[in-house]
């Protein structure tokens, strides 16, 4: 796969997201024939180095996801989420 390969070590964790958005996660990771930690890795790598993590196609395979999960949730309402009471 890659040349240069690095070790590194993984700390397993137990992180609350969104489930439409997990849905669309786990069928991307799927696509791309990647695991669901390894995708989140990348766009969090991509992210803090302020680059984006897909080309233009994959945008558009995750615009088809994003439908089929009916995740209508955008970047502007990150900061507005709010969990429902149970």
């Amino acid at each position: 796969m890659y040349k240069n390969t690095m070790q590194i070590e993984r700390i397993q964790t137990g992180i609350r997201i969104e489930r439409r958005l997990v849905k669309v996660l786990k069928a991307l990771a799927e696509l791309k024939d990647i695991g669901l930690g390894d995708l989140v890795e990348g766009i969090a790598l991509h992210a803090l180095e302020g680059k984006a993590p897909f080309s233009d196609e994959t945008l558009k395979q995750i615009a088809r996801l994003k439908e089929i999960y009916g995740l209508d949730l955008t970047a502007n309402d990150a900061h507005r989420l709010q969990e429902r009471e149970q």
